[in-house]
Order: structure tokens, then sequence, then C-alpha cells
């Protein structure tokens, strides 16, 4: 009952706060809170990173508007990783310096790529499509791989460089996780950020 009331409330706040239409998925909150019934952790620390992710969001979005379209978020235990693509150096430090800035943020992984558009670039929707293709991928593979607790993982793809994020059991579940996703056809490069702590 309590995990069908909270995704209900965070299905309401993505459909009604504008801030969060950045997120390119708009259930990825429900998403969020659909994995957080099975993981290791407290409801306390749980809210705490569905309410930091809003902030940033909403943040960023009133801060730098249209120019960060394709800026993601991810918080894994007040852990911040932010992704995607922005045109100048500016622009991703920017970001990072609003995530740092945000309430009970901790650790801030500022991995958005620098990259300048030019006629010889694909198009966005069809990169879009590629990534989300590679993480839909990621998704089901993580779920069919026996010894990996896919509940405490985050990804994002960024043409084609998967970045892993949260938390593994165990050394062994990481490495399996990774060695899943670099055998996923269109992945170029995996970059981790997956903490490592056994289960209390």
């Amino acid at each position: 009952m309590r995990m069908t009331s909270t995704i209900i409330a965070l299905a309401a706040l993505a459909c009604s706060s504008p801030a969060l239409a950045i997120d390119l998925n708009p259930f990825g909150y429900i998403k969020d809170a659909v994995e957080a019934v099975a993981e290791d952790r407290s409801a306390d620390n749980i809210s705490k990173d569905v309410q930091l992710k809003a902030a940033i969001v909403a943040s960023i979005t009133d801060k730098m508007g249209a120019d960060i379209a394709s800026v993601s978020t991810d918080v894994y235990e007040q852990n911040v990783l932010l992704t995607g693509v922005v045109e100048t150096k500016a622009q991703k430090s920017q970001a990072g310096t609003i995530a740092k800035h945000a309430k009970a943020s901790k650790k801030i992984f500022n991995e958005i790529i620098v990259h300048k558009k030019s006629k010889k670039d694909k198009g966005m929707v069809e990169g879009f499509v590629d990534d989300t293709v590679i993480e839909k991928k990621t998704n089901a593979l993580l779920l069919e791989g026996k010894g990996v607790n896919v509940t405490n993982f985050r990804w994002r793809s960024v043409g084609g460089h998967v970045f892993l994020f949260g938390r593994a059991l165990s050394k062994s579940e990481l490495k399996k996780a990774e060695t899943i996703v670099k055998g996923i056809k269109g992945v170029s490069k995996v970059t981790s950020h997956v903490v490592t702590r056994a289960k209390k």
C-alpha cells in the first residue's frame, strides 16, 4: 500500500511540475520509486534522494533554461551523477555548481560531455533513440544477470558511453554488471561510479 501511494505521489509530481520536464524520461521518478522498494535503504534515505533530485532539476532548469535540455540528474544516497551533452565548458561547470550547492548533496560526479554541434553530427532524435535502446538493453540484461541486484544500480548512456551509478553488494557483483554492459551492442565505453558495500 505504501509503495502504491508513493508511486501515485511521484507520478503527480512529475506531471504537475514544469521544472521536471528536463528529464527526458517523464516516468523516471516512478521507476525510481519502484526500484527503491527492494533496496537495502531506509525510507528516509530514499525520500532524501527523490527530494534532492527534484530540487537540482528545478534549479538547473530555472537558472540555465533550454541550454541544458539534454542533461540528466541521478541521485543515490545523496551523491549526484550529472550526464548529458552541452556545448560549452561553462555550461558543464554551471550545472555542476548548482548540484554542489543543492541542500543535502554530497559528492558530485559531473560527467556531462562538452560537444559543440556541427553539421556532421547525427540528429538529436537519432542519437536519443540509440541511447534509449542501450539503456533498455542494460535494464533487461542486468535483470537477467544472476548475482546482480539491479535495484541498487542506475545507468545512463550518452552517445554509447554508459555511466553506472549506485551500489554493488560486492566487487564480483560490480564486475559482472560492468561485463554485461560492455557486451551490449553500441556501447563504446563504461564508466563506473558505483560504490561497493555489503548488505547490512
